[in-house]
């Protein structure tokens, strides 16, 4: 969005850092949100929306806004007086050697490389590890201010031709381009219109999807419909392209394309949400051959792994909460003849890879990873050893006698390994240099109880020598939903946290995937409130057990965490001192109109559908529960301008109308918006970008439960 100039009623900079003499804010003077009389009616009952006016994100009214909030928000988080020590201790903390676990195809290694401050990882090529690579492709080089970041990247089976995608300013939406690999040099091929696409070679060419090109000026707003799978031959234009698949009858429907190892088989997976597939796939030895379908319907989910004896092995939920392998005859591919390789267990399977003739599999026990490693028959034969509670990503080739793989927690940076599947030896090929000794901190798993009894567990991370005291500040993260797991992870702002006193506590929530299908649907539509109980009863274990108190306890979610965080701080504003919502969903009865909004309908449902369904999303959506004269915790609300899957509508609507709530409140916190301009929902976010959010994020947490 360029920002305009505002208007002479907003206030000037010189005013806004005068509010803030002083160690604390004095009451905030908030730019003027006008109203503007908008109603709409759902089952007979009748719903305000004030703000509707800024939805349009593209006029100058909004943009005025943006910079008049923008200014306020920073002129705030400067009078913090430990901001710029933060910054540099936040700049230190993301300095180091990062690696992404490496690949081969044909004769060539490839892997992801960023120096440590580099606002995108770059791309490398070698004949082997034990050589340090070339540059293949530097994203680095592809915009002045970092903000062109690379989406996919596939090599052909040749290793002849890299096809990659550039997502820009943070959008959804990408273009694909073509690398001849040998040369270095880019083919003329320029692909648009690209979202949610993977790149799938076959022979010179690839499989991609798109959508039709929207309409002027509605690039990031209107609703994306009629989503299409294409084949692109290298070294042609897009004109040219072949239609794979279009379903013209469900235009909500969204389709993807993969190819086996061997470049055999076409398997298309078609979604109407985010949750559930149909699969079929194609036979390309046969110019004659038809899709057969695998998976009919949209009721479970299954991936496939490859091809292997013959067979198609899938990954599936179906009949099988926890997810089992199946291996499907292509000849008999219906569902009542698949036959289990690895059946069900206790545990759920997060991911699987073929290698090496084998299967290697993770399981995710009480949400952290174990790699177990089996022959094609189900036999184990190995084990993954990892250090501590963590995550695992896996890289294999079928014919290849080695697994790659990466391991990461809270406090242990991303390393990579070799395993050799025939001796079980294991070699660290690429070794994390930060300055960081994970002794120096303690993960451990605790359990907590929700509102109905239901027991999750919680992750706690803290320096040694902190203790439960009642006074420690404390952040609280989650996510649930959408099937997703929360594990592990390693981010480089948490342990400036950690480093400053603070305890990080991870939540596993309903929603989420990590106890499986049934798991994830207690969190879902008019049981989306269990979420929010779950969020609000690890808050309260924190509390009970001293790690925390209400005055230092932090929240932070993004995008459906974000409406986490909203949900929570509009719930229970007195367990709260501060909120982070982020790029969040917060406006439930108008989500669906906007961009890919509708494909989220399985998990929350939508507003006009039913009355039952309506009063439940009325009933804990963010925005339309925000009452005046309540004492809401401190809040950065955090959103991007290019941000084209949540819309920033929402934050905007959820700040005018908090700040409006506060205007004539006593001793009220602050409410305020931080708007990224040239960023989006986070996906390929520059470090610089994101070293200047998180000391924003942090300095304000930090400031906020002194």
């Amino acid at each position: 969005m360029k920002l305009l100039s505002v208007f002479p009623h907003f206030l000037s900079l010189w005013t806004l850092a005068l509010l803030f003499c002083g160690a604390a804010a004095a009451a905030l003077e908030y730019p003027t949100a006008r109203t503007v009389d908008q109603t709409d009616e759902y089952f007979g009952t009748a719903v305000a929306d004030p703000y509707r006016w800024l939805e349009d994100d593209r006029s100058a009214e909004t943009a005025a806004w943006v910079q008049a909030e923008n200014r306020l928000t920073g002129a705030y988080l400067q009078q913090i007086p430990f901001r710029e020590e933060l910054r540099g201790e936040m700049t230190r903390r993301f300095d180091y050697v990062k690696y992404s676990v490496p690949f081969k195809k044909g004769e060539r290694f490839f892997y992801f490389k960023n120096d440590g401050l580099q606002n995108q990882a770059v791309l490398y090529t070698s004949d082997s590890l034990e050589n340090e690579g070339k540059v293949l492709l530097d994203p680095n080089t592809l915009s002045e201010d970092g903000t062109a970041a690379l989406g996919t990247c596939s090599v052909s089976k040749d290793g002849k031709y890299l096809a990659y995608t550039i997502s820009r300013a943070g959008s959804d939406w990408q273009e694909a381009h073509v690398l001849n690999i040998e040369t270095g040099e880019p083919l003329a091929d320029r692909l648009e219109w690209i979202k949610f696409s993977s790149l799938a070679w076959q022979g010179d060419g690839f499989y991609y999807s798109r959508y039709p090109a929207p309409e002027e000026g509605k690039d990031f707003t209107a609703k994306n419909e009629f989503h299409q799978v294409w084949y692109h031959r290298a070294g042609t234009p897009q004109s040219e392209d072949r239609l794979v698949w279009l379903d013209r009858e469900h235009p909500e429907r969204t389709c993807g394309a993969s190819t086996d190892e061997d470049e055999t088989v076409l398997f298309l997976s078609e979604g109407e949400s985010t949750y559930g597939n149909r699969l079929l796939a194609l036979d390309l030895t046969r110019p004659d051959a038809e899709f057969t379908e695998i998976y009919p319907a949209f009721d479970a989910e299954s991936f496939p792994l490859g091809v292997l004896n013959g067979k198609y092995y899938i990954l599936t939920d179906y009949r099988a909460p926890l997810r089992r392998v199946a291996a499907v005859d292509p000849k008999n591919p219906s569902p009542e003849n698949w036959t289990d390789v690895i059946p069900e267990s206790d545990n759920l399977i997060s991911d699987a890879v073929i290698a090496g003739g084998r299967l290697a599999v993770v399981y995710l026990k009480d949400a952290a990873e174990e790699g177990v490693i089996y022959s094609s028959g189900g036999e184990e034969t190995g084990r993954i050893e990892t250090p501590t509670l963590g995550m695992l990503s896996l890289s294999g080739e079928k014919d290849s006698s080695v697994l790659y793989y990466g391991f990461t927690s809270f406090a242990h940076p991303s390393e990579k390994y070799a395993l050799d599947l025939e001796t079980q030896k294991t070699e660290r090929i690429f070794q994390t240099q930060l300055t960081l000794n994970p002794g120096d901190y303690t993960t451990e798993r605790v359990w907590y109880t929700s509102k109905d009894g239901t027991r999750a567990p919680l992750f706690l991370t803290y320096k040694k020598g902190v203790q439960p005291t009642g006074a420690n500040p404390a952040l609280l993260y989650g996510y649930g939903g959408f099937n997703i797991n929360m594990t592990p992870m390693f981010k480089p702002e948490w342990t400036v946290f950690l480093d400053r006193g603070g305890v990080l506590a991870v939540a596993v929530l309903r929603g989420g995937g990590e106890y499986g299908a049934s798991w994830h649907e207690a969190g879902t539509r008019e049981r989306k409130q269990n979420v929010f109980d779950d969020f609000i009863a690890a808050a309260e274990y924190l509390i009970s057990e001293k790690w925390t108190s209400p005055d230092h306890l932090a929240i932070l979610g993004r995008s459906n965490g974000g409406l986490l965080v909203g949900a929570a701080m509009t719930q229970r504003p007195d367990l709260f001192k501060a909120a982070v919502p982020g790029v969040g969903v917060l406006d439930m009865l108008r989500y669906h109109k906007f961009t890919i909004g509708w494909a989220w309908a399985a998990d929350y449902g939508t507003s006009e559908e039913s009355p039952s369904m309506f009063a439940a999303l009325y009933a804990y959506s963010p925005l339309h529960n925000i009452k005046p004269g309540v004492r809401y915790p401190a809040a950065l609300i955090l959103t991007g301008d290019h941000d084209d899957r949540v819309v920033p509508a929402h934050s905007f609507k959820f700040a005018a109308t908090l700040q409006a709530a506060l205007e004539k409140s006593e001793n009220a916190a602050p409410a305020l918006i931080r708007i990224d301009t040239n960023a989006g929902h986070g996906g390929g976010k520059p470090t610089s970008m994101q070293i200047d959010e998180n000391t924003d994020i942090f300095s304000f947490i930090l400031w906020e439960t002194k």
